[in-house]
């Protein structure tokens, strides 16, 4: 520890990005503080990840229950079943506040400084704190600036909570309208789909873009779109804005061409959900106070290190990660970001490898993906003068998939024809989620279908999928 400064690093927010900085900080021996203004986990534990999956778990279960071609093809029988909205939201809310306790009492035993208030840089190593007594001003060697997100809500939709809003309202749960809009169908906006199509709410998702699920693989989105929709009591538009959403009892939603924005419609529907994605949560954070600055978005520009940049130009003592930065949204690579950072400013040279982080999305059943896609593969491969192939697995083809009665699915392995290595993965089916990490290490690994091949999986698993499609790759290479 500098005996220059109150601290070796501050923190200022503290969400999972913030907490895993402040965990690897102290086990490398820096004295450590973290400022939060809001609740401490950020939006992952109190407003995202956590009590979103929380209600995925309980409407899945409704979802399944009410599935009587499923259960009775494994020979089980059931009544009629009912759920209680109010005990699914405190199932949410009750782990989101053990879980908030938990991350709390983590830092303590650790002896990490934490701080009720608004953080602001003050200068070089100099972080001006805001609380209810007053202002002071703490010094320190290294300052990570972790602030985290906000949802984006686009022009001409009005907000009020409760007939009309985000997904911080949404984990609520409030109430389960018969029929809800959804502005967005990224993974926000698919997973809701799911929450409430199980819980018996009609939906209406809109998208601006020309397709669908504009964020995945294109095969993968085709598939989602079979299973997740296709089936389920969804209409779609796409190509379509949401130009104007007034709140109250209907709801009116004015649809436009997203092309030309004239009017093409206008439907009533008894709530809506806005899920369009979330801008940085950067203003009022002191950059200009060591002549940095956000991009135009909002981002604070940063590079591998994490360190924030300034014409290009690394700022001294001065980081950034998670949300705030643009990188990737994902918690996991917040909490990734943290611990690069805290190594660099230790002086051990550590970059973030993007192209190794996976990501999911909790529907039933999951979607996952690491890597590239296929549109992105094409173009990194024509950029870089070589080809690519892919290879297809199928859940219908797997034993343990067969035995739950869920063989939805498929996975999908993109990858260098010449060398073999995998560029990504794009998994849709039964724990998708688990089974992507096999692949993200893979990736992180750079290694190549050639050896991958030769790997042996226990069997029956749902992770023999992954070994079919290494192996069909092999075929063909």
């Amino acid at each position: 520890m500098s005996q220059e400064f109150d601290y070796d690093l501050v923190i200022i927010g503290a969400g999972v990005g913030g907490h895993g900085a402040a965990i690897h900080a102290v086990s490398c021996g820096l004295k450590t503080a973290i400022i939060e203004k809001a609740d401490m986990g950020g939006t992952c534990v109190n407003r995202g990840c956590i009590p979103s999956k929380a209600l995925l778990a309980a409407s899945g279960r409704v979802r399944e229950l009410r599935n009587e071609h499923h259960l009775k093809s494994l020979g089980i029988q059931i009544g009629s079943v009912t759920y209680d909205r109010a005990a699914i939201a405190h199932h949410a809310s009750s782990i989101v506040d053990k879980l908030r306790g938990d991350l709390v009492n983590s830092l303590k035993r650790l002896k990490v400084d934490i701080i009720a208030g608004v953080g602001r840089v003050a200068g070089s190593q100099k972080v001006s704190v805001t609380t209810d007594s007053g202002e002071k001003i703490l010094t320190a060697k290294d300052i990570i600036i972790a602030a985290g997100s906000i949802p984006w809500v686009p022009p001409g939709i009005k907000i009020d909570g409760k007939t009309v809003f985000t997904s911080d309202d949404a984990i609520k749960l409030e109430s389960v309208p018969n029929w809800v809009a959804i502005i967005g169908s990224g993974y926000i906006g698919l997973e809701f789909s799911d929450v409430y199509s199980a819980l018996g709410s009609e939906i209406t998702m809109i998208e601006a873009l020309d397709n669908l699920m504009p964020g995945f693989d294109p095969d993968i989105a085709k598939i989602a779109q079979r299973v997740l929709i296709a089936p389920r009591d969804v209409e779609t538009y796409t190509s379509t804005l949401a130009k104007k959403v007034t709140p109250g009892s209907p709801v009116v939603i004015e649809l436009a061409d997203a092309k030309t924005k004239e009017t093409i419609d206008t439907i009533e529907v008894d709530a809506c959900l806005v899920a369009t994605g979330r801008i940085p949560d950067t203003k009022d954070l002191g950059l200009e106070n060591v002549g940095a600055e956000t991009d135009k978005r909002g981002y604070i520009p940063v590079d591998d290190r994490m360190a924030v940049l300034l014409h290009g130009e690394p700022v001294p003592h001065l980081w950034a990660i998670g949300d705030a930065t643009g990188k990737m949204m994902l918690a996991h690579a917040a909490s990734a970001q943290g611990i690069v950072a805290v190594e660099n400013m230790c002086d051990r040279p550590r970059t973030v490898d993007y192209a190794s982080i996976p990501g999911a999305a909790f529907t039933h059943p999951e979607i996952s993906f690491v890597g590239l896609t296929e549109p992105q593969a094409q173009e990194k491969a024509q950029a870089e003068g070589f080809t690519i192939a892919t290879t297809r697995s199928y859940f219908k083809g797997n034993s343990k998939a067969i035995a739950e009665g869920e063989s939805d699915g498929i996975a999908k392995v993109i990858y260098r024809q010449d060398t073999g290595e995998v560029l990504g993965v794009h998994i849709i089916g039964l724990h998708a989620s688990d089974l992507i990490h096999e692949a993200a290490n893979a990736i992180a690994q750079r290694q190549s279908i050639k050896s991958l091949a030769y790997l042996v999986h226990a069997h029956p698993t749902l992770s023999e999928v992954l070994d079919e499609a290494y192996k069909r790759a092999l075929v063909h290479t």
